[in-house]
């Protein structure tokens, strides 16, 4: 009999909300349990829907819908932070960490109530089960969140709902509904706090690096939504358009992100910036080590666009090759996550604003780059760049960064996690640097016992996991910060279900395998 992948998928993370369970065994951790359950039947009629071409959208092709993995994310991420900010004492985190998990299990019924009421005929027993669901969610939400805690959740809702309709039409076959969750749900989260905090100015706290990220992803937000409604009118490609799309930039960046930015840090962004980086001499020396990085990633793509002209036309870009890329990323963070965690962050931030500012150039054909990135980034493209944008870069971005800046710093003693929560800002190293290109490497160069139902094989998981081993018995050397105390069986079984979730997902596995393994770690 054939394995389906979709089932085992589900299973590795029913395992995952299970060891989050028994480890933290509260109202949210139980209500994750019923929501798995419900996203289990739920994730079927998606795949239908997908199947029949009924979905409302046009989604991301040959991946099933990924409801089980992408819906479990920000629940289990606010239990586990809930639980790290509790026994640090920090009630505010504490009360956040409880918005995040409410939050995302109610975009998580959203998109279960959207799949039942466009699915024929009605799906009854999945109703039942969704309804049992909903209630026990519902009933643990009045318990447990004040009003205006709730209003912050019915707020980040709506801003998803308006968001998704105008992200999904606009970027047809991007992404599968579960990433369409998981990504558009983060960007509403971001967008109600960055507003809250904009309309408390006074009561504003916390270092200045964690106000970065919020506006850059607000300002590339607007940006690319403004063009993409203006140039659904006009033609993009003249230099008259580009230099509006310049300009624009300009004024964006300059009138409205600078001020907004000086608002919430008190000071002007630019000489904050200066004052940051010059700091010592140890952040002068990273920065000219990334630029090096940089200037060598360069170097790849021109090179292999090199040998696409002058050999066949329809060269594509190995497996290996690919992953020539995931190990200049880890050479790039592994350095700042050993020296400089702040400059890191911040550094980081500035590479996703850059990446989604030459990823609109390309999109738009804006003058003089737009022509020249798609003839050099089409080299690049795999099953998974089906849509109009090229993503997997980025998402790379994405996924060594959010254990940076997901790191619970109020929570955490003088900076610092103790046992197996030391390795929580190297989970993207881990998962994606070291893991997944071990995997894909080992895999399809030596593999020949494919896991049932896929095509990833046992050999590339298991160097994988025997990678990511070695590589905390690295880290523990260079980096002091880290001490695991006892928890060494813990880890080797994160590792391991994130390896067994990465050979069976259809996902973007550098955007989901570091979230997982940062949930586990934290814990």
């Amino acid at each position: 009999m054939q394995t389906n992948p979709v089932l085992v998928e589900s299973v590795v993370v029913f395992s995952v909300v299970m060891c989050v369970h028994m480890a933290v065994w509260n109202q949210h951790s139980w209500c994750c349990v019923a929501l798995v359950i419900q996203a289990f039947y739920v994730q079927h009629k998606w795949d239908r829907l997908l199947r029949n071409g009924n979905a409302v959208f046009q989604w991301r092709l040959s991946a099933n819908s990924g409801i089980v993995p992408a819906v479990m994310v920000m629940p289990l991420l606010g239990v586990a932070l809930r639980e790290k900010c509790a026994a640090s004492g920090n009630v505010y985190f504490e009360r956040f960490s409880m918005v995040v998990t409410v939050t995302g299990m109610m975009l998580a019924l959203f998109l279960s109530l959207l799949a039942l009421g466009i699915t024929r005929p009605v799906p009854t027993n999945t109703c039942v089960i969704a309804g049992v669901a909903s209630s026990a969610i519902l009933y643990t939400v009045k318990q447990t969140l004040t009003v205006s805690e709730v209003i912050e959740v019915l707020e980040v809702l709506l801003i998803f709902v308006y968001l998704s309709l105008i992200v999904l039409y606009l970027l047809p076959r991007c992404f599968t509904p579960g990433e369409a969750l998981l990504i558009v749900g983060g960007i509403s989260f971001i967008v109600n706090q960055l507003i809250k905090r904009s309309l408390n100015v006074a009561e504003v706290k916390g270092e200045p690096v964690h106000y970065f990220l919020p506006v850059v992803v607000v300002g590339s937000l607007l940006l690319g939504v403004f063009f993409a409604l203006l140039f659904c009118f006009m033609e993009s490609e003249t230099w008259v358009s580009s230099l509006f799309f310049h300009m624009m930039t300009a004024v964006l960046g300059l009138g409205i992100l600078m001020p907004w930015l000086s608002l919430l840090i008190r000071r002007h962004p630019i000489m904050w910036l200066l004052d940051f980086v010059t700091l010592n001499d140890k952040r002068l020396c990273l920065l000219g080590y990334w630029v090096l990085l940089a200037t060598l990633a360069t170097l790849v793509v021109l090179h292999q666009n090199y040998q696409r002209q002058s050999g066949s036309k329809k060269h594509q870009a190995s497996t290996v090759v690919r992953k020539y890329f995931h190990l200049i990323v880890v050479a790039t963070f592994v350095p700042g996550l050993v020296y400089d965690r702040q400059l890191l962050h911040v550094a980081s931030v500035g590479c996703l604003g850059a990446f989604l500012l030459l990823e609109y150039v390309r999109y738009f054909r804006i003058r003089p780059l737009g022509q020249l990135l798609r003839q050099l980034l089409t080299l690049f493209l795999d099953e998974r760049d089906s849509g109009p944008l090229i993503l997997t870069h980025i998402y790379l971005l994405l996924g060594m960064s959010l254990p940076i800046w997901l790191f619970p710093g109020p929570c955490a003693p003088k900076g610092i996690l103790p046992g197996a929560g030391g390795l929580v800002p190297y989970a993207g190293v881990l998962a994606v640097g070291v893991g997944d290109t071990v995997a894909s490497v080992f895999g399809s160069s030596m593999g020949e016992i494919r896991w049932p139902g896929t095509k990833k094989t046992v050999e590339g998981t298991a160097t994988s996991v025997f990678a990511q081993i070695i590589a905390v018995a690295i880290f523990l050397i260079f980096d002091p910060t880290i001490n695991l105390n006892s928890t060494y069986s813990w880890i080797v079984g994160s590792i391991t279900m994130v390896a067994m979730l990465e050979a069976y997902t259809s996902q973007i596995d550098n955007l989901l395998l570091p979230l997982y393994l940062f949930i586990l770690l934290l814990l």
